[in-house]
């Protein structure tokens, strides 16, 4: 069997409409669907209008994850599920999660066309937050679903403005009722671009993900001293705008010094300063940092050295720094079976297949601790940019993946067992 290639791609374009925007700099159009904004939740209705179109049944739990069923030959059998994300940044493409939700529906209706039921149930699903990219903490709807994450906390966190996750959740009409707690599935399969440049430079159709590497973010609170501009001697100041830019200096140093290998990757992503005035000196700066690495031990040790440097910094430039751990995951290993799945589809329809390790977060990291589970990548053009207007992997590229995904469902849906 073979996808629909133009269905998917109509598909693809018609959410990609949902949150649209055009981006000043390029003249690009873009997609914004931070979660639980309104325009989150016009595409999550849309999304489930076309899940119930092909025939699923459709479930939303207390933290908006949502869950679309097709029944198998075995009722009784674990279910199959794949899917992701439809959240997005601020300024994001249109396929970033999204091809991971619509090209399991893909399969669904190419299941539907050829009237083929496999053994096992088939789940289709996108969870809520995974970007973090409003709530601070990535993958929250999967990590409440294995319970990585409480639901209270979830519901206690807060956006920029004060909005909590559970009243806006409420608010677009996804505050659902069935429990959080995620039966363990059979499998778990996700098919998602691969963020980055390595697949495309080496002229790779599929990437066979092994794993994720390890993540942790941090959000600063420097608080220093408001002083006039042009009357407040450098030597008397309290600057936390110099102790911030400090920081991501250090990051940079601890990139290039080699101490925790040529994989850490370190970045400042936010600075906020207040009262953000021209000729007023900052009196407090929020900030953020994200450091990963593939090694989790080498993370921790990374880490355990950024803090030392906060409280020197906080010394040297008199002001006060505090941290705040938002997110934290360790490397993920996927399971061998599913590798072996995607690589045996992509050899069978004369794919180039190469094992690689993520750089993002992914739902199906979170997934990984309740059942086997594992990613097909597809490479992206413009060197595999993504979180941007110019994020595009090619209608073909979008085909391949879930043509091997649609293989590797399908296989995990006929194997026997409970």
């Amino acid at each position: 069997m073979n996808i629909n290639s133009q269905r998917l791609t109509e598909s693809l374009d018609a959410l990609g409409r949902i949150g649209a925007y055009t981006d000043e700099s390029s003249g690009l159009t873009g997609v914004r669907r931070l979660a639980f904004s309104q325009e989150d939740g016009e595409g999550r209705r849309h999304v489930v209008a076309e899940m119930k179109a092909a025939g699923l049944d459709v479930t939303i739990d207390r933290i908006g994850n949502v869950y679309a069923r097709r029944a198998g030959r075995d009722a009784s059998a674990r279910p199959v599920m794949a899917g992701s994300h439809i959240d997005s940044v601020a300024t994001a493409g249109r396929f970033d999660g999204c091809l991971g939700v619509l090209g399991a529906l893909e399969v669904i209706k190419t299941l539907n066309d050829a009237k083929v039921t496999t053994r096992r149930p088939l789940i289709v699903a996108f969870f809520s937050e995974e970007e973090g990219a409003r709530f601070g903490t990535d993958m929250l709807g999967s990590a409440v679903a294995v319970g990585r994450i409480p639901l209270e906390r979830a519901y206690a966190l807060t956006d920029r403005d004060g909005q909590a996750v559970r009243a806006e959740l409420e608010r677009i009409g996804f505050l659902g009722s069935a429990d959080v707690k995620l039966a363990p599935p059979h499998a778990y399969v996700e098919c998602h671009i691969e963020q980055g440049p390595m697949l495309r430079a080496a002229d790779i159709d599929i990437g066979i993900v092994t794993g994720v590497q390890a993540i942790c973010w941090h959000e600063l609170v420097i608080t220093g001293r408001s002083a006039h501009a042009g009357t407040t001697p450098m030597n008397l100041r309290a600057d936390p705008g110099v102790a911030a830019s400090r920081v991501q200096l250090a990051l940079r140093e601890m990139v290039r010094s080699g101490r925790f290998s040529d994989q850490l990757r370190a970045t400042m992503g936010v600075t906020q300063f207040q009262p953000g005035l021209v000729n007023v000196v900052p009196n407090r700066v929020v900030a953020s940092v994200d450091i990963r690495h593939p090694d989790d031990a080498v993370l921790v040790r990374a880490e355990a050295e950024l803090i030392g440097l906060y409280a020197q910094i906080a010394i040297e430039e008199k002001v006060t720094l505090t941290h705040r751990q938002s997110a934290r995951t360790p490397d993920i290993g996927f399971a061998p079976k599913v590798e072996e799945l995607v690589a045996s589809s992509a050899a069978k329809r004369g794919f180039k297949a190469q094992r690689i390790v993520s750089g993002a977060g992914h739902d199906c990291q979170e997934l990984s601790k309740l059942c086997p589970a594992g990613m097909v990548f597809v490479p992206g053009e413009y060197d595999g940019i993504s979180h941007n207007p110019r994020e595009f992997s090619t209608p073909k590229q979008c085909a391949d993946g879930v043509n091997v995904l649609l293989d590797v469902l399908t296989a995990l849906a006929e194997e026997q067992g409970p």
